[in-house]
């Protein structure tokens, strides 16, 4: 399966992400089969560091090549939302997993789980809620045995 990274610089060589603020799924690397995805992430990046270019890199994902702990959430539900939130209320929070693949907590979704913390609404109400909005994919590669699994294959500067 091939895979894209956005940035503003080429990542040839993938490592764990590690931040301060929480991730939908914890440290990882994070990649996403929507091409388009990548490119505004690239943009994005760029404009937020205002440095480098903005570059998409495209592996190659051999979901064969090692035996590893892969959980999928093919839409929104309470366990993609529950997990979503301790990784981003726990920034050191360590799931099982090995390979996440889900919807993005992007920043419209972002809102919603940021009401769910706040006690606002509650998290039946959020997934109510989610099942309207378009939600793009990701992969979160969240250990080094994980990444073994990618080959990197070019990358490309994203026109603006």
């Amino acid at each position: 399966m091939i895979l894209y990274h956005g940035s503003n610089v080429e990542v040839s060589k993938p490592i764990i992400i590690t931040t301060l603020r929480g991730r939908d799924f914890g440290n990882a690397f994070y990649l996403t089969p929507i091409k388009e995805q990548a490119e505004r992430m690239a943009i994005r990046k760029f404009k937020q560091e205002k440095q480098g270019t903005p570059t998409v890199s495209v592996f190659e994902w051999d979901e064969n090549k090692i035996d590893y702990k892969y959980k999928v959430f093919n839409n929104p539900d309470l366990e993609w939302l529950e997990l979503i939130i301790k990784c981003r209320s726990l920034p050191n929070y360590k799931h099982e997993y090995e390979i996440v693949e889900g919807k993005i907590a992007d920043d419209s979704v972002g809102e919603t789980v940021q009401f769910v913390l706040e006690g606002i609404i509650s998290k039946e109400d959020a997934i109510e809620r989610l099942k309207f909005q378009k939600i793009n994919s990701q992969i979160a590669f969240c250990n080094d045995n994980s990444l073994n699994s990618l080959t990197f294959i070019k990358s490309y500067e994203v026109k603006q």
